[in-house]
């Protein structure tokens, strides 16, 4: 069984906190710890309180949610950014935020949010991490004291987990220790295309191509704006 994620919320406006509790309520490994309106007590709490996942704003008085995030995403395994500003999507996701979420916040958003937590904890915990090498049409991976040969072919998409990379198959899911954008570095395969900050695809396995999605088998996967025109040159 996994031990609940403990979390802290820093957010400038109480409705905001509220809705965030009552949605969190629901689900029984979310445990808040504390809640803060300001990020100079936000910031002073983590050291006492240790949380395991800290949900940000953007704009609050004092330090911005970035500001705060460079202080402490050493200190805390998840980070996810709620805010009205989606101008820094970008800089959140490069300091390795797990989730950048738009409000107003929804319970269905939410829920695919926790989903996405509940993975990457579950992983963490049981400390699938895997060593990974490149060769150049397959990747070697160190999976406790076995080696597993996997052909790139056999990889449906790629997902950016914070420091990590999840390698998504059909029979596996792998959770390398890499980023998305060192992964994709040194993986010699070219039929891999990014797609968004947090997913990358495996072309030959795309299924149909929409304006704001791709599907992969019955996988669906989001295109981020700024990659719609790279995905709209793509030829099934």
């Amino acid at each position: 069984m996994l031990k609940p994620i403990r979390y802290v919320a820093i957010d400038d406006d109480l409705l905001d906190q509220l809705m965030l509790k009552e949605y969190a309520g629901a689900f029984p490994i979310l445990q808040q710890v504390g809640t803060f309106s300001n990020s100079t007590d936000g910031l002073a709490s983590i050291d006492e309180l240790h949380p395991d996942l800290i949900f940000l704003d953007i704009e609050m008085p004092g330090l911005t949610g970035l500001e705060v995030l460079r202080q402490i995403k050493d200190k805390v395994s998840i980070a996810i950014f709620i805010t009205s500003h989606p101008e820094f999507a970008i800089d959140g996701f490069e300091l390795s935020a797990l989730d950048y979420v738009l409000k107003p916040l929804t319970a269905e958003r939410f829920a695919l949010t926790v989903k996405r937590i509940e993975e990457y904890w579950t992983m963490k915990q049981k400390a699938i991490s895997y060593e990974v090498l490149f060769e150049k049409e397959s990747l070697i991976i160190k999976d406790g004291h076995s080696q597993v040969k996997l052909p790139q072919e056999d990889i449906i998409y790629l997902e950016a987990m914070q420091d990590y990379t999840k390698v998504v198959t059909e029979k596996k899911n792998y959770l390398t220790l890499s980023t998305l954008t060192g992964f994709l570095e040194k993986i010699s395969n070219t039929n891999f295309l990014r797609v968004h900050r947090s997913y990358a695809v495996a072309i030959n396995k795309i299924k149909e191509l929409h304006t704001n999605k791709i599907i992969c088998g019955d996988i669906s996967i989001p295109i981020g704006k700024t990659y719609r025109s790279v995905v709209t040159r793509i030829k099934l």
